[in-house]
């Protein structure tokens, strides 16, 4: 404990009374005039057009972009478990994005993808014309590939260690019983997988929250619409020193990787002892 004791001071000083401090600004009316005024903070809220449209877009991005990154992550990692050729160039062109830093990433999408960029140039030789793709409905499927492609080699990492920690006796069984491909996978290795898909998809929920600052270094404050997140609204509201509003959408989003969270555990939970049964 006297050791723990630090960290336990560090962790209530910035995470546990800023948490019920947030919650108290939820349902008051202001910091400086606290009359408690219960779910009207919540009510007005969801009253607000630009915090449902942030919602919308978080939420449309989240169900998107966290099932495609367990998906893709998890194929790389069983096509590297085979004998393929140039398996260890793939695998380091894969890990290339987790050595390089957000603003350099950021750089080279503005490169690429900016109104005079090298795509731009590409379509303009091609005979179309240039399209603006930070202002424009590209800018959904510039993020969507920015974020798998930073975040695709972390989760094969995680996948691979896990498929080399499935019992080989099983697989042998399986083998001698005539079991294909398929069904090893299906019914031995996914299965063992599923602590392993359960963390991968709560990092990547985790990160898709995150692709604001991606979003923010290429757009500002008011990127294309179908890119306002929540972290824009609650940043935007920040600096316009609505605590209260700021607050009730942090409780909000709480409450959101609660329930979602405990969603993705109950059936982690159910396939776990179907799996130990």
């Amino acid at each position: 404990m006297i050791f723990l004791f630090p960290s336990l001071i560090g962790v209530g000083l910035f995470f546990v009374i800023p948490f019920f401090v947030v919650g108290f600004y939820s349902v008051v009316d202001s910091p400086f005039n606290p009359g408690f005024v219960g779910l009207g903070n919540f009510i007005s809220l969801l009253g607000n057009s630009a915090f449902l449209s942030a919602s919308r877009n978080t939420l449309i991005f989240s169900v998107t972009a966290v099932p495609l990154a367990v998906l893709l992550s998890l194929g790389m990692a069983v096509l590297l478990e085979q004998n393929i050729p140039m398996r260890s160039a793939f695998r380091t062109f894969i890990l290339t994005p987790l050595m390089v830093p957000i603003a350099s990433i950021v750089l080279v999408w503005q490169v690429f993808f900016h109104v005079n960029g090298s795509l731009n140039k590409f379509l303009m030789g091609m005979g179309y014309d240039r399209v603006d793709w930070f202002k424009s409905a590209g800018s959904y499927v510039m993020i969507l590939i920015l974020f798998l492609w930073k975040n695709l080699g972390y989760n094969m990492i995680l996948f691979m260690a896990a498929l080399n920690d499935i019992p080989k006796e099983l697989l042998e069984v399986a083998d001698l019983d005539g079991a294909g491909s398929m069904q090893k996978f299906l019914l031995i290795k996914l299965r063992y997988l599923s602590p392993t898909i359960l963390f991968v998809a709560l990092m990547s929920l985790v990160n898709s929250f995150k692709v604001f600052r991606e979003i923010y270094l290429l757009s500002g404050d008011y990127p294309y619409d179908t890119l306002y997140m929540l972290q824009h609204f609650m940043n935007n509201t920040f600096k316009n020193l609505e605590y209260q509003k700021l607050s009730t959408a942090a409780m909000f989003m709480f409450a959101v990787f609660v329930v979602t969270i405990g969603l993705l555990f109950f059936a982690e939970d159910r396939v776990g002892k179907d799996l130990e049964g």
